[in-house]
């Protein structure tokens, strides 16, 4: 198998079969982020793809479902994901779906119509970063997109018929803005209906800009009660008609999963209860990133 660089996929991807369809990230400015930086992005060849699924049919005939990186694969144009997901197919008659990350912007660039054809070749299950429903949020973040932007796109992505799941930043907006910011995340992902909510909290990176602000104290990080209420006002707000609700990062405080709505009432309670249950001592912390819900059993 082909693989170059950093390798990253959704927690809920871990039975999917891995091909390289990019190698790094098309966009690779975000103020937060730093996991693609110092690798170039660049497009797979099509003969390695072709050699990493005929390498598969021979060692993983069974599998079911193909997850395309690196970080948004879906800025391939129409007709090389169709290609990709045709070869797919062919050496993997039992695949159903292919999903890939992708960026609101990447949708932009594709025709309804070519959006319904990919979703006929069963790409199907993209996992979009939302992260905030503010635009003052994605706008410092350096998203590259609107509220606006991302309303329009994931209409068009479901009227196409694919589904997609939207990744949501606890604590993008800073502790002083974290109830306005919960407010607008639930009002997004309710005009979006997105088949799952993906939830993790803010992790700046070092070497990261945002990093900068950090330090010199113009952004304030929600501190560890912060993170778990923001988390409760967006869930309480949330009216999804079918919605796989995933706070199961390392980085959630207090680990919850259920379907919604049918579990949205279980969820906040578990919420609720768990952060009844954080010493005090806890609440106003700033844990290690990436491991605040470990932090608080130490």
């Amino acid at each position: 198998m082909h693989y170059t660089g950093q390798i990253y996929r959704p927690p809920f991807e871990a039975a999917s079969l891995l091909v390289q369809a990019t190698v790094g990230c098309s966009h690779n400015a975000c103020t937060f982020c730093t996991m693609y930086h110092g690798t170039k992005f660049q497009t797979a060849r099509m003969e390695d793809i072709e050699a990493d699924l005929r390498e598969a049919a021979a060692e993983y005939p069974f599998i079911q479902r193909v997850f395309l990186v690196n970080a948004d694969a879906f800025v391939l144009s129409a007709d090389r994901l169709a290609a990709i997901a045709e070869k797919a197919h062919e050496y993997l008659p039992k695949v159903k779906t292919i999903g890939m990350y992708a960026s609101v912007k990447n949708v932009i660039g594709k025709t309804d119509e070519e959006l319904a054809h990919l979703h006929e070749l069963g790409i199907d299950g993209l996992n979009i970063g939302l992260e905030s429903g503010l635009d003052e949020v994605l706008a410092h973040l350096n998203k590259g997109f609107t509220v606006e932007e991302a309303r329009t796109q994931l209409a068009r992505l479901r009227k196409a018929g694919i589904n997609y799941s939207l990744n949501i930043m606890l604590g993008a907006a800073g502790s002083e803005l974290w109830e306005k910011n919960a407010i607008a995340n639930a009002r997004i992902l309710n005009e979006t209906q997105p088949s799952l909510v993906f939830t993790a909290l803010l992790h700046v990176d070092p070497g990261a800009p945002l990093l900068d602000e950090v330090k010199a104290g113009t952004f304030r990080e929600d501190t560890l009660g912060q993170y778990v209420t923001e988390e409760l006002e967006m869930l309480r707000g949330l009216e999804l008609e079918d919605a796989t609700f995933y706070g199961l990062h390392t980085s959630n405080v207090i680990p919850v999963q259920g379907i919604l709505p049918r579990d949205k009432d279980a969820l906040v309670k578990r919420l609720e209860d768990g952060l009844a249950r954080i010493p005090e001592r806890y609440l106003d912390s700033h844990p290690e990133k990436g491991y605040e819900g470990i932090s608080i059993l130490r």
